[in-house]
């Protein structure tokens, strides 16, 4: 998946500022379970929050974003505060719910 580009960050993030967050990050951090709860959001929404609710840390929030890109193969689009935008494209052209501009594939 290409990287996205900061246009479509931003469209990507203005579609998102009317969503509740739908997977919450604790005080155990990412486990097995969190990112399995990602992964069927991801697969039914495209576009999630996430909320972490005891990283106090700017850091920890960093380290913990860039786990969940990695162990998800998704994108985080922005961070606000506590919460996270995450975004992947699905797999099956007929499922995807977000149409990304400038997005040929």
């Amino acid at each position: 998946m290409p990287e996205l580009s900061g246009f479509q960050r931003k469209y990507l993030k203005g579609l998102a500022h009317r969503l509740k967050p739908v997977v919450s990050i604790g005080q155990k951090g990412l486990t097995d379970s969190s990112i399995a709860a990602i992964e069927d959001a991801l697969d039914t929404h495209e576009l999630i929050k996430i909320r972490f609710l005891d990283m106090k840390e700017k850091a920890q929030k960093a380290s913990a974003a860039h786990d969940i890109e990695t162990a998800c193969s998704c994108d985080v689009v922005g961070k606000v505060g506590h919460i996270i935008i995450v975004y992947r494209q699905h797999a099956d052209p007929k499922k995807r719910k977000v149409s990304v501009p400038g997005r040929t594939d």
